[in-house]
Order: C-alpha cells, then sequence, then structure tokens
C-alpha cells in the first residue's frame, strides 16, 4: 500500500477520520456534564474573620453587580456563561452540519471554528483569575480564599470543550462542496 503524495506541496496525504465526529460529541457531552456543577456548586469559598461565605459563578456575578461592579460582572459573566454555552452550541452546530449535505457555505463554518479554536486559548482565564485570588489572599487569621469544587469542574469542562474542539476535523467542513463538483455534469 503505497502513501498518496499531494502533487502541489508533495506532502503525504491523509484519508478523512470517520470517528472524529463521535470523539467530537463524547468530548462535548462530558464537557457540558462538568459545567453543570460548575455553575450549581461554590467557586470560591471565602472566609473572613470566621465568618465563611461561598459564592458560585453566578452567585458572584450578582453580589458584583450589588457592588457596583458592572464591568467586572459583565466580565465574568461573559466568561464564564456566554462563551461556554457558546462554545457548545457551536460546536453542536458544527458537528451536526458536516454529517450530511448541509447547504451551508463553507467559510462560515470555518469562520466558526476558527472563532471557537481562538476562544478556546482563552477558556482558562476564570481557572487563572481563581488561582491568582488564593495564592495572593491567604492572611490566614484575617482572611482565606479557597476554591471551591467548582474550580475543578469549570476546568474540566474548558479542557474537554477544548479536546471536542481539537477532535473536529475541519476538512469534512469542505466535503459538501467536493461531493457536489462531483455530481455536477461537465
Amino acid at each position: 500500500m503505497e502513501t498518496e503524495i499531494c502533487a502541489r506541496c508533495g506532502g503525504a496525504l491523509e484519508s478523512r477520520d470517520r470517528t472524529s465526529l463521535q470523539r467530537v460529541w463524547a468530548w462535548a457531552l462530558v464537557g457540558m456534564l462538568f459545567y453543570i456543577p460548575a455553575n450549581l456548586y461554590p467557586m470560591l469559598i471565602t472566609k473572613t474573620v470566621g465568618r465563611a461565605s461561598e459564592a458560585t459563578i453566578v452567585g458572584g456575578v450578582i453580589e458584583l453587580i450589588h457592588h457596583h461592579a458592572y464591568a467586572v460582572a459583565g466580565i465574568v459573566f461573559f466568561a464564564s456563561v456566554v462563551i461556554p454555552v457558546g462554545k457548545f452550541v457551536a460546536i453542536g452546530y458544527l458537528a451536526y452540519a458536516v454529517r450530511k449535505p448541509h447547504g451551508i457555505k463553507p467559510k462560515r463554518l470555518l469562520h466558526l471554528y476558527e472563532a471557537v479554536e481562538w476562544i478556546g486559548r482563552w477558556s482558562m482565564i476564570d481557572v487563572f483569575v481563581v488561582a491568582i485570588l488564593v495564592a495572593l489572599v491567604q492572611f490566614n487569621l484575617l482572611a482565606t480564599i479557597n476554591p471551591g469544587i467548582a474550580a475543578v469542574c469549570f476546568a474540566l469542562s474548558v479542557v474537554f470543550t477544548m479536546l471536542s474542539a481539537l477532535s473536529f476535523d475541519s476538512r469534512r467542513i469542505w466535503d459538501e462542496i467536493e461531493t457536489l463538483s462531483d455530481e455536477t455534469p461537465s
């Protein structure tokens, strides 16, 4: 069995990975499953002078709004709720759209895929903020901040979502064009 070579660049040609969509759906589903406890359980556990308080992601946003920190609340809400949910929807849409001929312009799907890939680089920003807060605020007698189970769940959700996006074979976006060009009479 001889490896086919690209006539243009000389690189070895690879066939499509027919199981890539199964991995995309599996990683996305696991990411969604971890996203649920990431929003239900506390992200931060703060102890100040004997008083403990826990904050979920949305609870933290509400708390920031009560303290008139609207910009920070907006950033946290956007980074912790809008972007992850948007990534789940975008990955699901891409995986669904390439299953069969879709009639959607491939450039649009490719731009959506590239946006998901680009956003993936910034997805861990919430986890980094929690880690920095935990490292900075450790005045054992006065105040401590500890990560809650939601921080771990959120980090795992982000990792699984990134694996889902990485499992997506973007070449499948262009397969419909090849199929249509093969079917059109010359």
